[in-house]
């Protein structure tokens, strides 16, 4: 049995290498092909590893075209959004879960059922009331809808909202805290995991989103590097190590964010895990 089990446990782990080569190959080869010089780019075959590295193309791929101006607002629009996510999704799981209200749970579920509605179905009503707050060829349009919360947010804080124990919430009401005590000091602190990887997720999506600013931003000054970085291919087509250069460089702060939010994540598999 010992054997069996020892066996499965290897197979297990290869399999699971298997698949983490197969899904980290792109990242590998984006930042080979960013060291590369220009004569290896078009060899067959290819060379996964560069014969001279050439680290020189990071620096001329920030200085072609303004780099960091696209990168100060994809931060300014993730961080925005962001801080919306998290103020405005654990307010309204909060009233979802803890608070006991006539149509509480009619009101949840149309909110889940939004997430059924295609984007597309939304684009147009939405770019029109932007229009009529004069906020288009701004960064309002792309921050403010987090702070109306998500629907799959405001799910999944809400399903750990309802596995805390509700006799926390009882005892902070006998010592005569108020709601929004109770709220601020008891339930955001222990479920701090979650709202980590909300922030994870809304960063992300905000980071790498493309339509949003395509519709929104006329003014190439206020281009994030979702939208940037295709002008650098239009004007440059040919200079495949730059553009890796830059794109492996708008890669890090999402690495950044996913290495100091590792050990929340975890702390939220774990927390879910006990519960379930």
């Amino acid at each position: 049995m010992k054997r069996g089990a020892d066996v499965r446990t290897l197979l297990h782990v290869i399999f699971l290498i298997l698949v983490t080569i197969i899904y980290m190959a792109p990242f590998f080869w984006m930042i080979s092909t960013s060291l590369k010089p220009n004569y290896e780019l078009y060899e067959f075959p290819p060379k996964l590893i560069p014969s001279v590295v050439e680290f020189t193309n990071y620096s001329k791929a920030v200085h072609r075209f303004p780099f960091f101006v696209y990168f100060r607002n994809s931060l300014m629009i993730a961080g925005g959004a962001v801080l919306g996510a998290l103020i405005s999704c654990p307010l309204v799981a909060y009233g979802l879960s803890v608070l006991k209200w006539r149509g509480r749970e009619i009101v949840f579920y149309a909110i889940l059922a939004t997430i059924m509605l295609p984007s597309a179905v939304t684009l147009i009503p939405t770019f029109l009331i932007f229009s009529r707050l004069n906020m288009v060829n701004t960064f309002w349009p792309l921050i403010l809808p987090s702070f109306f919360g998500h629907p799959f947010y405001i799910f999944l804080i809400r399903q750990f909202f309802l596995t805390l124990p509700r006799d926390l919430f009882e005892a902070a009401k006998i010592d005569g805290a108020s709601e929004f005590q109770t709220y601020f000091k008891i339930a955001l602190p222990l479920i701090k995991p979650t709202l980590v990887i909300v922030g994870l997720f809304q960063f992300i999506a905000s980071w790498n989103d493309y339509l949003g600013p395509l519709i929104y931003l006329t003014d190439e000054k206020k281009y994030p590097l979702a939208l940037g970085l295709p002008q650098f291919l239009d004007r440059y087509g040919t200079l495949w190590n730059q553009m890796m250069a830059a794109a492996t460089i708008a890669v890090v702060p999402t690495l950044i964010f996913f290495v100091f939010t590792q050990k929340h994540l975890l702390e939220s598999i774990k927390f879910t895990g006990l519960k379930g």
